[in-house]
């Protein structure tokens, strides 16, 4: 953990504390890039479970980040519901859909704040999402990847990356009921310092991680932003799953995959050309591909339309 400053947030003054420095920080003019990445811990952490530890990293663009693990075992609902000297509070916060919150599979997140503490997220930026829209074809983009399957392939390699799954893997024992472990550990108290570098680990390599995806995304950013808010919104509905099937299957719709592929400068199937003279209409085809697009397409421009022709 260098260059992280960790503090346990257990307090009704650190809350106010804390709302209060993230109230300043997000006045106009806003911070281009997040400021706020957040993990959450609890015994089976969904509306069916209970929520332990929000674990709160502040990004503010220098060397040493600052994680804050509010303690919601022991302050309850005051973690969300305290304010600050200008009156507002954390729920105000993440409710606020002008202050970017970044999350890593916000589902079952999304799901614990609303049903134990009537926090409706606003403003979510979702990195697995982002992530899956990076990869180039309809077929890569079928499952979802983990967060350690991204530290992987994305951010640490060597002995970092065995020293990160190192704290993961042994605390992870703890949690399964065959080795007699319980995730009740996240509701010790003082909280364990292994349960502390767990949390941290869950959060310390997000900003890269949005940094990474955030450049390859910027020109499908509504797209991801879109299906993560209706992520967000499901989840808050009477009939949402948290562990229910498909959850590891990618949200892309055929049409949004075909979208994803073209951006990608994948070249169309078959099926998007026409069978009597084997041209594609203008509609699909942008200028970037046109001028970036894959060596097995050759351009054609004539004085009228830009065209495609898919030669075999």
């Amino acid at each position: 953990m260098r260059n992280i400053k960790t503090e346990i947030i257990n307090t009704t003054k650190q809350v106010g504390d804390l709302v209060d420095w993230l109230i300043l920080r997000h006045s106009p003019p806003e911070p281009y890039e997040p400021t706020m990445y957040i993990d959450l811990e609890g015994v089976n952490l969904c509306r069916e479970g209970s929520l332990s530890i929000l674990t709160l990293l502040i990004d503010t663009g220098i060397p040493t980040k600052r994680v804050c693990l509010i303690d919601v075992y022991s302050l309850g609902s005051q973690a969300f519901n305290t304010t600050g000297i200008k009156g507002k509070t954390l729920k105000d916060i993440l409710q606020d859909e002008k202050i970017p919150k970044v999350f890593f599979d916000v589902r079952n997140d999304s799901d614990a704040l609303f049903a134990h503490f009537g926090v409706a997220l606003q403003g979510v930026e979702d990195v697995q999402l982002m992530e899956s829209a990076t990869r180039t074809t309809t077929s890569s983009r079928k499952y979802l990847n983990g967060l350690a399957k991204c530290i992987e392939k994305s951010v640490l390699h060597g002995s970092d990356l065995r020293s990160w799954k190192l704290v993961k893997e042994k605390v992870g024992q703890s949690f399964k009921a065959e080795s007699g472990g319980s995730y009740k550990v996240f509701e010790q108290r003082p909280i364990p310092t292994e349960i502390i570098s767990y949390c941290v680990g869950d959060v310390q390599y997000l900003p890269q991680l949005w940094r990474r995806f955030r450049s390859n995304t910027n020109r499908w950013r509504d797209l991801v932003n879109k299906e993560t808010k209706k992520r967000v919104e499901a989840s808050q509905k009477p009939e949402y799953q948290p562990h229910g099937p498909g959850r590891t299957l990618a949200p892309w719709s055929e049409d949004q995959n075909r979208t994803l592929d073209k951006w990608s400068g994948v070249p169309p199937s078959r099926d998007d050309f026409d069978e009597d003279d084997g041209w594609i209409d203008n509609d699909w085809v942008d200028d970037d591909w046109i001028d970036d697009g894959p060596t097995s397409c050759r351009d054609i421009i004539d004085d009228c339309d830009y065209y495609l022709y898919y030669s075999d």
